[in-house]
Formats: structure tokens, sequence, C-alpha cells
């Protein structure tokens, strides 16, 4: 599917005349179109060996028995250095917890740095988007399409009925 749309990367320009425009000045704006292919993230699992779990006394409320058992529970991930403390009065839960919000952190980081390559790649597609960096023109006034790249002209009617390989 992206050959299909492959010619349509960049900047569009249109040209009209509006109705409401007596002296008959065309009126030019500019559309940029980017290709991004659709992200099928996958969450990711944390295996054991890329996490290290220390345990340590709790602190504050919680009495003697928060205080004298090694109830907190510090996750820290090896590779981004991303720490996770939990401090309640079960161990057990505190490790549930731990690994669910580190989990929930990571998945983030990593979504997060997938997201900057996107925004890098259509930057790059769409150019700065001025009427000078152009792709394709779009003449209403004398019913043409012409492409900027192939120097070929098509109908405007036919490319609206969705004859875009004319230009091709």
């Amino acid at each position: 599917m992206r050959s299909a749309f492959e010619n349509e990367i960049g900047s569009h320009r249109w040209q009209r005349v509006p109705p409401t425009e007596k002296r008959g000045r065309v009126h030019t704006s500019t559309i940029t179109v980017a290709l991004i292919e659709i992200d099928n993230y996958k969450e990711i699992e944390i295996p054991a060996y890329e996490y290290r779990v220390e345990t340590t006394r709790g602190t504050g409320n919680g009495g003697q028995h928060k205080n004298s058992t090694d109830s907190c529970v510090i996750m820290t991930h090896y590779h981004t250095g991303i720490k996770v403390v939990r401090d309640g009065r079960s161990q057990l839960s505190n490790r549930e917890d731990a690994y669910k919000e580190l989990k929930k952190r990571l998945n983030e980081f990593y979504r997060t740095g997938h997201l900057n390559k996107e925004a890098d790649t259509r930057r790059e597609q769409i150019g700065d988007g001025t009427r000078s960096d152009k792709r394709r023109t779009y003449r209403e006034k004398d019913g043409l399409v012409i492409d900027h790249i192939t120097n070929k002209q098509a109908s405007f009617k036919d490319i609206l009925k969705g004859k875009i390989e004319l230009l091709k």
C-alpha cells in the first residue's frame, strides 16, 4: 500500500479564485502530506535479569512490624536506571506493585523514544511546508493538476475521479 502513496509525500499547492473575489485574484493555499507507518508497539515484559531488587526496613508510619522487617522494595532497571520504591507493610505486595510500576515506566520510556523517531521522519518528509517547496499544484481556474517531480499534467476532473496514475 505504501507504493501507491509514495508520490504524494511533500507540499501540495492549491490555487483558486474564491467566489467572493471581485478582481479575479488567485488565492494560494498549501497542504503537506507525510506517510507514516502505523506503529504496532507491543508492551514489553521485563526478564528478571534486567532489574535488581533490594529490600530494606520500612520508614514512617506502620509501627514495630514495618520498622523491624525488610518490607520496603527498591527495583532498579539496569539499562535505563529507572528506580521504583514501594514502602508498604507487605513485602510481597510491594514487589508486585513495584514490578507493575517499573513495567509501566519502561513501556512509556520506550514508546516515547519511538514517537520521537516518527516525528523526525514526518519532519523530513514534509520539509518546511512553504509554497516554493511543492510537489503538485492544483489549479482550479484552469482545471489542471501539475506534478512538479514528473513534469506531467492531468485534468483536474480526472484526478478527482481517482485517476492519480496519470501523473506518474
